[in-house]
C-alpha cells in the first residue's frame, strides 16, 4: 500500500497586502501595469509546474497523494487555465488518489461563476473562502478590500458552480468587533451553512502594518478576558448550529474535516511547492527560499512535534498510537511529563482517560502553557 502523502502549493500573489497578514505574499508594485503582472504570475506558475514534476521524480515512487491545497496569498487572482494546469501536472507527476480532497484559498470579489466552475472542472472540490468578518467596518478595520455584500455573493456564486464542501475563515478581537457584532457574524455565516469553519484570534505579527502601529502605541488591542470570551462564544454558538470543535480554531460539520490540515498536527508527510512553502517528507524539515531552513529531525525531535501539534486536536493523542510510533510510552519519553502535568489535570485543563491525552476547551485557553511541558 502506498503511503499517503499531502501536497502543498504556494501561490504569493495578492490584490493587496492585509495589514495584519504576516505570510509571504507579494501584491503589485505601484503603478505596476496589468499586464506585467500577469506575465510574472504567470512566469511563477510555470517555476512551481517544474518544482511539481521535480518533486514528483524525488519523492513520488510509494507514495499516494491524498490531499492538495493551493494557498496563498491568493489562489483565486490568478486566470483559472492556470490552477488547471498546476493540478493536471500533479496528477501526471504523482498517484492522486481519485478521492483527494482538493482545497482553494478564495478572496471574495476575485471570482465569477465562470472561474469557479473552471477550477471545479479542474479537480478543486473544497473552498476555503476568507469571510473574516460579516460586518463592514470590522473589515474595514482588518483592511480587508471585499465588503461583507461581495463575501455573501461569493459564498452564493460558488454553491452554483457545484461545490458541496466549503470552508470559511473569521477573525475576532479585531478592533471594532464588540461581542454582538461577533455573535451577528457567526450566526449569520453558520445559517448561511459552510461545511467547515475556522476561527482565529488577530495576532499582531512582526514586519506587519499592524505590528508598527502596536509599536507606537495607536492600536487598540482587545483585553484578553473579551478575546477568550469570544472564543468560547463561537464554540458554544457552533455547536448549537449543529458543527464539532476538532482543532483549536477548527470546527465542522460531520465528515468534512480538513484533511489536509489534519496532517500538520499528526506528523504525516506533505511537500510544498512555491515560494515559502514548508514540507515535512522522510524525517527532514524543509523550507523553501527566500526563508530556506532545512532539518533532519531526530526521533525525539519528531516526539516533541507530534505531541505539541497533536494537542491542538479535540481529540488529543492516543497513548498506545504514541508507544506504536516510537517504540516506548509518552511518559517514558517524558518522565517528567505526568508530574507536569498533574495541576492542569487537577484543574480540568487536562484529561487523560480512555487511552488518550487531550487538552479541554477550558484548556485551550492556556495551551502553550500546557503544550511547553513537551518541548
Amino acid at each position: 500500500m502506498k503511503k499517503p502523502l499531502g501536497l502543498y502549493i504556494h501561490i504569493p500573489f495578492c490584490a493587496a497586502k492585509c495589514p495584519y497578514c504576516g505570510f509571504y505574499s507579494k501584491a503589485p508594485a505601484a503603478g505596476e501595469h496589468a499586464e506585467k503582472t500577469a506575465e510574472i504570475r504567470r512566469n511563477y506558475v510555470r517555476r512551481i509546474i517544474a518544482d511539481i514534476k521535480a518533486a514528483g521524480e524525488k519523492y513520488g515512487e510509494g507514495r499516494a497523494v491524498d490531499t492538495v491545497y493551493i494557498g496563498g496569498g491568493t489562489p483565486s487572482i490568478l486566470e483559472p487555465e492556470l490552477i488547471g494546469e498546476i493540478l493536471e501536472t500533479a496528477r501526471k507527476s504523482f498517484s492522486v488518489a481519485s478521492d483527494a480532497e482538493i482545497s482553494m484559498e478564495v478572496n471574495p470579489g476575485t471570482v465569477t461563476w465562470e472561474k469557479l466552475r473552471t477550477y471545479r472542472r479542474a479537480g478543486v472540490n473544497r473552498l476555503s473562502i476568507g469571510c473574516q468578518s460579516l460586518d463592514d467596518k470590522v473589515l474595514k478595520n482588518l483592511g480587508r478590500i471585499h465588503t461583507a455584500a461581495q463575501f455573501r455573493e461569493t459564498f452564493s456564486l460558488a454553491r452554483e458552480a457545484g461545490f458541496k464542501n466549503i470552508s470559511c475563515d473569521l477573525m475576532f478581537s479585531v478592533p471594532g468587533c464588540t461581542m454582538e457584532t461577533w455573535r451577528n457574524t457567526v450566526r449569520e455565516l453558520t445559517e448561511m451553512a459552510p461545511e467547515h469553519i475556522s476561527f482565529y484570534s488577530l495576532q499582531i505579527e512582526e514586519g506587519t502594518v499592524f505590528y508598527d502601529r502596536y509599536k507606537r502605541g495607536d492600536f487598540d488591542e482587545t483585553p484578553d478576558e473579551a478575546d477568550r470570551a469570544m472564543y468560547h462564544e463561537a464554540i458554544s454558538m457552533l455547536k448549537d448550529a449543529g458543527y464539532s470543535q476538532y482543532e483549536i480554531s477548527s470546527a465542522a460539520r460531520e465528515g468534512f474535516q480538513c484533511r489536509h490540515n489534519i496532517k500538520y498536527w499528526t506528523l504525516a508527510e506533505y511537500i510544498g511547492i512555491g515560494d515559502s512553502a514548508s514540507s515535512y517528507i522522510d524525517g527532514k524539515r524543509i523550507t523553501n527560499p527566500p526563508f530556506y531552513e532545512y532539518h533532519e529531525n531526530t526521533a525525539a525531535d519528531d516526539m516533541i512535534e507530534y505531541v505539541f501539534t497533536g494537542l491542538r486536536m479535540n481529540a488529543g493523542i492516543g497513548l498506545d498510537d504514541f508507544r506504536k510510533r516510537f517504540g516506548c510510552g509518552l511518559f517514558e519519553a517524558f518522565p517528567e511529563g505526568k508530574r507536569e502535568l498533574a495541576p492542569f489535570v487537577r484543574e480540568k485543563d487536562v484529561l487523560i482517560e480512555g487511552g488518550r491525552l487531550k487538552i479541554t476547551e477550558k484548556g485551550f485557553d492556556i495551551s502553550n502553557k500546557i503544550m511547553a511541558i513537551f518541548v
